[in-house]
């Protein structure tokens, strides 16, 4: 099962990153690809994103469930394929990192079902690691200049 980890250290307080992080829609926007996201309860949304797999682009539709929000330090989540046969699940967590920083990790982890699971595991990788390091840094980005 494709999994990656990617870690940033922002410049702010867990405090402030937790205010960003608790709330989906601030950090669904980042998705890399990023179509358009819908909450459908505290716990529960859907997102929809464009990516590429080499020439294969796909829109993406997911379903996004919070398993748990441990404040001030971690979130996490379910991921559900609706238009596509994959599984998955992830997190963010915050440590602290001096006086006034943070260390966010992201942490991503995608399975393809079905038919052609092993060539889209294959495919998936790379990709993978693409959007964890991008959305994990989007974020961090996205709180520091708040």
């Amino acid at each position: 099962m494709p999994q990656k980890k990617h870690s940033v250290i922002v410049k702010a307080k867990m405090p402030q990153v937790w205010d960003f992080v608790r709330s989906m829609d601030n950090w669904a926007p980042l998705v890399p690809g990023y179509i358009q996201h819908q909450i459908l309860s505290d716990k529960v949304s859907t997102w929809e994103f464009k990516t590429d797999f080499g020439l294969i682009k796909k829109n993406i539709q997911l379903r996004v469930d919070i398993l748990t929000w441990q404040e001030p330090s971690k979130i996490t989540f379910q991921l559900t394929g609706i238009n596509e046969k994959f599984t998955g699940n992830g997190y963010f967590l915050a440590e602290k990192a001096g006086s006034s920083a943070t260390k966010m990790t992201g942490f991503l982890k995608i399975e393809a079902t079905g038919t052609f699971a092993a060539m889209m595991n294959s495919m998936l990788e790379p990709k993978l690691e693409e959007i964890t390091e991008e959305l994990t840094k989007n974020v961090c980005q996205k709180i520091e200049s708040l």
